[in-house]
């Protein structure tokens, strides 16, 4: 990394839940994205790579020049309720348990000064 970069890191509010036997759903709530896999791990590894695409993308990509409203692309507000609801189950050990899981996904970013 060159000596005019600095690193950043943006914590992304995130959820999953199994909607069917072999069927979870992941989505980012500060970017609007949603990712599926057949297990938990696998629908987070999915959503954790459309992020860093869609990052990429934002920054040096097409839409770059766009990039200012893309990383600020928030899902509808049910969305976050759901979040903050499964939140405050966590917290208070509420919920079904492994079934739905909220949590926050880590994104290092290497940002020009």
């Amino acid at each position: 990394m060159g000596s005019n970069m600095r690193n950043s890191q943006w914590v992304l509010r995130c959820y999953a839940e199994r909607e069917a036997p072999g069927v979870w759903v992941a989505m980012c709530l500060d970017f609007d994205l949603a990712a599926q896999g057949e297990t938990l791990d696998e629908a987070r590894n999915h959503l954790d790579a459309m992020i860093n695409d869609y990052v990429e993308d934002a920054f040096t990509g097409e839409d770059r020049d766009h990039a200012a409203s893309l990383l600020n692309r928030r899902a509808p507000w049910r969305y976050w309720l759901r979040f903050y609801w499964l939140s405050l189950g966590v917290r208070l050990r509420l919920g079904s348990g492994l079934s739905r899981l909220p949590f926050r996904e880590s994104l290092q970013l290497a940002l020009a000064k």
